[in-house]
């Protein structure tokens, strides 16, 4: 007997999306900003941020895949319940904690809360749902937490500014709170909601006529999707862990970085909105391809111009480039591979090996040549060429 149940009320459904978008700005508001307290804190640099996100990345990409067949035994539900009562816990303690290892202890033990919330949406949103109806789900899903992590990061800064350091703390936990009270309203309902009644049509899935004009098998984009989605990670959560670095460059405050710094989270959003509407994407090597070039180059740009229009111009490109790699790992999952909740918990973990990967190559630049400032960059950017030269393996492989 299974502990998963499907939810099929369009009440509880919104319901799980509204969880989604509380998780997206609590978790958002919380892990991008830490790398401004630990500057103002404990002065850190950029090779100490750089550590600590490869720290919680590793963290992360150990805890997720673990969280997955947790969530798939004992409940997707269950499972978010627990992670949101681990980050309330460590989100209050964090603000009565001044030493700075009880503090990155702290940051661990909410890493662990979130890497068993993601996987137990993804699977919940997605449990049950027929092929027919699983593409839109995923879709919107997608466009919510993208959204909110947008809106989340935007905000972040003025609210520190605003309201105190203690504010990046009880914010997240005021949210996980309302999103644990939703949880359980959910939980109650799921048992009296009414039965699906699936058609014919519900168990087929939408047919792909791209990959029919496709010289290259769809199980080969498979392959290239779940490569490129980490490499997108990488880059990202560099990125993120060096804006503090980034705002004493063009001298600007938290709240001005946020404003300035969330663009291409915003312009993600639109991406992924954009490929969910416009399909001529799908099985074209070209595209993937040339997403993961325009990523390298951009992330190169953002580590290292002086100009501000740069910095804007190259995060407007850098934002469509990662939701291209990543809606592609997303979709050709969908299409070709098996989109089911026990995966979400390896796509999960994978994701994490690629946040835990690139700011760790970029500690190792500057630890090794601590009188190039640029070279956390350009290490990063030596491994992103590796991913690249390993997509056009695949492609031409016999």
């Amino acid at each position: 007997m299974t502990v998963n149940r499907a939810i099929t009320s369009p009440r509880l459904k919104i319901g799980l999306f509204c969880i989604e978008g509380l998780n997206s700005l609590s978790t958002t508001s919380f892990f991008y900003y830490i790398y401004f307290l630990t500057k103002h804190r404990y002065g850190f640099g950029a090779l100490e941020n750089f550590s600590l996100a490869a720290g919680l990345g590793l963290c992360y990409a150990i805890t997720a895949n673990i969280s997955g067949r947790f969530a798939q035994k004992q409940g997707y539900l269950l499972t978010l319940r627990c992670s949101s009562l681990i980050m309330i816990s460590a989100f209050v303690l964090g603000t009565q904690v001044t030493s700075m290892p009880l503090a990155i202890g702290l940051m661990a033990v909410a890493n662990v809360g979130m890497s068993a919330s993601w996987p137990a949406l993804e699977s919940q949103v997605s449990y049950g749902e027929p092929p027919s109806r699983l593409q839109g789900i995923l879709g919107t899903y997608n466009v919510i937490w993208a959204t909110c992590a947008s809106i989340s990061y935007f905000s972040g800064g003025a609210m520190i500014e605003h309201w105190g350091w203690n504010s990046m703390f009880l914010v997240p936990a005021g949210l996980q709170f309302i999103l644990f009270c939703l949880v359980l309203w959910i939980q109650k309902e799921a048992l009296h909601q009414p039965e699906r009644i699936l058609t014919a049509e519900d168990a087929i899935a939408p047919i792909t006529h791209e990959s029919l004009r496709s010289p290259v098998p769809p199980r080969t984009f498979l392959k290239m999707g779940w490569l490129a989605n980490p490499f997108g990670y990488l880059a990202s959560n560099t990125v993120i862990s060096a804006v503090p670095t980034l705002a004493l460059t063009f001298n600007l405050s938290k709240a001005q970085s946020g404003f300035l710094c969330s663009i291409w989270l915003f312009v993600r959003t639109g991406a992924f909105v954009l490929l969910w509407l416009w399909p001529r994407w799908h099985y074209r090597f070209r595209y993937l391809t040339g997403g993961f070039i325009a990523m390298t180059i951009s992330f190169i740009t953002i580590l290292l111009t002086h100009s501000l229009w740069l910095l804007i111009l190259a995060q407007v490109v850098f934002g469509i480039a990662v939701g291209l790699l990543y809606y592609s790992s997303l979709f050709y999952s969908m299409d070709v591979g098996e989109a089911t909740g026990e995966h979400s918990g390896m796509h999960e973990a994978v994701i994490g090996a690629g946040c835990f990967a690139g700011p760790a190559v970029a500690a190792c630049g500057l630890k090794f040549f601590p009188e190039t400032p640029s070279s956390g960059a350009w290490a990063v950017a030596v491994l992103l060429l590796g991913g690249l030269s390993s997509l056009f393996w695949l492609r031409y492989r016999k």
